[in-house]
């Protein structure tokens, strides 16, 4: 497959899922959106849709113009063409946004390892098949989705957070959570001005070294949930 990949900061990539893309001869085309990179005039010659995090809000379109031009082109690419797509944390309130959801300030930002839960469509969902419930992720986030598009299925939640998960028609997914993470994310995060101010209100001026390590401790069990939600998720689209 052809995959888009619209990143918002060089250090929130597809983490160990691009390892999955590149193992599985999948090519990924990576538009770094805050650096200037221009989204492709015609998305139909991909095959999918791949939106990462980012320090930004999605209503920060006078701060950042580019994202007027992102979130129609993921509607475009979800609700016209009816491609595959599955955003991550940012990605994730982009799809929802942009398909006429609501995405606001969080009341509680969540940072740090903590678990959601399937909800009763979640269960059955095609996603979210072989994954624990509930599941326990890496959490980075001071928005949310407040209500999902019209249309959509809201398949996990937390206590903070109402729509972990949703699925919009078929096979347009959203996850708040980090699915994506490897040994060297919270590091790079970190790094991340915002980033660094939210973990420190959350976890206090040692929370990174105590995140990576509460990371490291867990990734095995990270890395084989990653697996199993993207092979899921591959299988509905090559379909």
């Amino acid at each position: 497959m052809d995959i888009i990949v619209f990143q918002h900061a060089r250090a929130e990539h597809p983490g160990v899922l691009r390892q999955f893309f590149e193992a599985s001869g999948h090519t990924l085309h990576i538009v770094e959106l805050d650096e200037g990179e221009l989204i492709p005039s015609d998305l139909s010659v991909f095959d999918m849709m791949l939106v990462m995090g980012g320090p930004q809000d999605t209503w920060q379109e006078e701060k950042y113009p580019w994202l007027a031009a992102e979130k129609e082109a993921i509607r475009n690419y979800v609700a016209k063409l009816g491609r595959p797509y599955l955003g991550l944390c940012l990605g994730h309130q982009l799809l929802a946004d942009a398909l006429g959801g609501v995405v606001g300030k969080a009341i509680a930002p969540e940072v740090g390892i903590l678990t959601v839960s399937k909800t009763e469509a979640g269960r059955s969902d095609p996603l979210l098949q072989g994954l624990p419930d509930p599941l326990t992720v890496l959490q980075w986030h001071g928005a949310e989705v407040q209500a999902a598009p019209t249309g959509s299925t809201v398949l996990a939640s937390s206590p903070a957070c109402a729509i972990q998960v949703f699925r919009y028609g078929r096979h347009a997914y959203g996850l708040q959570c980090h699915v994506e993470c490897e040994s060297s994310t919270v590091a790079e995060w970190a790094a991340i001005p915002a980033y660094a101010r939210a973990l420190e209100r959350a976890l206090g001026p040692h929370g990174v070294p105590r995140l990576s390590a509460g990371v490291e401790e867990r990734l095995a069990e990270f890395n084989r949930n990653a697996r199993r939600l993207y092979d899921n998720f591959m299988r509905m689209a090559a379909a």
